[in-house]
């Protein structure tokens, strides 16, 4: 298989299941693509999560875990 037209009607005949399983994998494939704007703003956001849990202000794991089953059944 050595064109995209030969790879792409494999896809087409794969079973559902196997072709999301494909679908998921070339998704995690990719890079994220953050504008600088976007990139900068994360950072400001993950430096002022650390010194919130530096600081003792947060959630602990424990409690985490426990409300993940909500979090998931939304």
């Amino acid at each position: 298989m050595n064109t995209l037209a030969e790879i792409q009607d494999a896809v087409a005949h794969l079973p559902g299941n196997e072709r999301k399983a494909l679908q998921l994998w070339l998704n995690s494939q990719s890079a994220p693509e953050l504008t600088a704007q976007e990139e900068q703003r994360l950072l400001r956001s993950l430096d002022e999560a650390a010194r919130d849990i530096d600081a003792g202000k947060g959630v602990s794991v424990d409690d985490v875990r426990k409300r993940v089953g909500s979090w998931a059944a939304r």
